[in-house]
């Protein structure tokens, strides 16, 4: 029932500001101001769930740790995305032609900015935080992964192979994200660090997407193992290797911090060996 009220509340509060913020047809200053508010009533309604059915405060988005944890995480998803286009240039699958838009940059901002602290409110603030405390941390980051790949398949240009890039890159390493810090400011900062970097600094497909040009008149050719193809970067397999490089080094990190969560049989199995 807990699970279900907070789904069922995060939900609909992101669609409802997705949608509002879709509505403004990447008007810049209002798309800039309704991202913020999209996200805003979107953390206002999972902190309001939270407490009501957990009896507790959300920590994991305490607006005192906001900062530095959000920071870190741009760092890193700018950090992914810039190696991830460095190496298909090098390849000849990107070419900077020149200067794009600005006002395209300011829009996508807004737009990234809601779109990031909806998805992970609903997919690891929810979906994932819940379930792991019934099935372990690593049954519950291949479901959420799974599902949050999947999710993008209605998207346009997305494949099979798309969706299992995006589950393996985005929704395991986001996850694993979490599992490392417990906060999810930092896969906040990951999330739109890597989808800005894409469609507001690069100008490439975000998840096959329209959007105004970013800051840069960029083009992708070639092979879509290597640029995505129509969908965008996230298909490559460079992605998908950054991502599992990433993913990898949380999991490392939640280990050595003691953050992973068994499976409740192994749990009470371990308990009782130590008894």
């Amino acid at each position: 029932m807990r699970f279900l009220k907070q789904l069922v509340v995060v939900a609909v509060v992101s669609w409802a500001g997705g949608t509002g913020v879709q509505a403004l047809g990447w008007n810049w200053p209002l798309t800039l101001v309704a991202g913020f508010l999209a996200a805003a009533l979107a953390l206002a309604a999972y902190t309001w769930i939270v407490r009501k059915t957990e009896h507790r405060e959300p920590t994991e988005v305490s607006l005192r740790t906001a900062p530095g944890a959000l920071g870190r995480g741009v760092l890193i998803g700018l950090a992914m995305f810039g190696a991830v286009i460095l190496n298909i240039a090098f390849l000849g699958g990107y070419e900077v032609r020149g200067m794009g838009s600005v006002t395209g940059t300011i829009a996508i901002f807004g737009f990234m900015v809601a779109v990031a602290v909806t998805e992970e409110l609903l997919f690891r603030g929810v979906l994932f935080r819940i379930v792991e405390e019934k099935i372990g941390t690593w049954l519950a980051l291949v479901l959420s992964g799974l599902v949050f790949g999947f999710a993008h398949l209605p998207n346009p240009g997305a494949t099979v192979w798309s969706s299992l890039a995006i589950a393996i890159e985005a929704g395991l390493m986001l996850g694993a994200a979490y599992v490392a810090t417990r906060n999810l400011w930092v896969p906040i900062g990951v999330h739109f660090a890597w989808n800005f970097a894409q469609g507001g600094i690069f100008s490439t497909s975000v998840s096959g997407q329209d959007a105004p040009q970013g800051l840069l008149d960029g083009v992708t050719s070639g092979p879509a193992i290597l640029t995505g193809g129509d969908f965008g970067p996230e298909a490559s397999a460079y992605s998908v290797l950054a991502g599992v490089v990433v993913t990898v080094a949380f999991l490392w990190l939640a280990k050595r911090r003691g953050n992973l969560v068994p499976r409740r049989g192994r749990a009470a199995s371990a308990a009782t060996l130590d008894a």
